[in-house]
């Protein structure tokens, strides 16, 4: 079974190879260090051609990436040099591949909370995604909770997606994660996307009230009730493996 960086490895042209041997080779030095924030030491030899690459390719004077990795060997409050390489990775290995190699940039550096804190603020829609998507791979304990709280009061399905994965499963607290199943059904995102669904739900009697209290708002205004919503009812059970009812839950008579 292929790892990670051998599957990229094979799907890469030898420019996004090279590049992202640089990228790693930065992230690793940087948790050798001990993951932190302050970036003086000299940049490698690959880290400074890129950045002399991506110089030559936006024009003089430097702009963007190529001027933030400058300024980074100056400045000791800059951000490490592979946090620019996070933001740069769809333009270096495609925008199909992004998401797998800003993961494994996370998981080579040991990001620490500052910088997941950091790329998740500063990212875009897809680089914060990414980083939610590569939390349980990290040794943040329950410290990175506000990210994934803040991506389920967006409207994004990219997020909410994203947010309901393995790390949410493990820290987040029954309330909040029983609003977090609502969500996804309020924004159409597959509870199938919800890691340990079957395990969280299993038994969760407030958890079946919310959903059967959904379901007759949405009979009550003539609304179908998601498949999604019986499938997660069903869970629901104590037994943990009822077949999901073929009809919406009635109303209640408060409705």
């Amino acid at each position: 079974m292929l790892t990670p960086r051998e599957e990229l490895d094979a799907e890469l042209d030898e420019a996004a190879r090279t590049w992202l041997d640089a990228a790693l080779g930065e992230a690793a030095a940087e948790a050798t260090r001990g993951g932190a924030s302050v970036h003086g030491a000299p940049r490698s030899e690959a880290a400074a051609e890129a950045t002399r690459s991506e110089a030559a390719a936006a024009g003089s004077p430097r702009s963007g990436a190529a001027a933030d990795a400058s300024r980074a060997v100056a400045d000791p409050y800059a951000s490490p040099s592979w946090e620019l390489r996070y933001s740069a990775a769809g333009r270096h290995c495609g925008q199909r591949h992004a998401d797998a190699v800003r993961s494994l940039l996370l998981v080579e550096a040991r990001a620490p909370l500052a910088s997941v804190t950091r790329l998740y603020d500063r990212g875009t829609a897809a680089e914060r995604r990414a980083v939610l998507l590569t939390l349980h791979l990290l040794d943040l304990g329950d410290t990175a909770l506000p990210l994934v709280e803040d991506a389920l009061r967006t409207n994004d399905t990219r997020l909410v997606a994203a947010a309901v994965g393995p790390y949410a499963a493990d820290h987040l607290a029954p309330h909040a994660w029983r609003h977090a199943v609502l969500k996804c059904l309020f924004t159409e995102v597959p509870v199938a996307a919800v890691a340990r669904l079957a395990d969280r739900a299993r038994g969760d009697a407030e958890l079946a009230r919310m959903l059967t209290d959904f379901a007759a708002e949405r009979t009550a205004a003539g609304r179908p009730v998601p498949e999604d919503l019986r499938t997660a009812l069903a869970l629901t059970d104590p037994a943990g493996h009822p077949a999901p009812p073929t009809a919406a839950p009635a109303p209640t008579e408060e409705s």
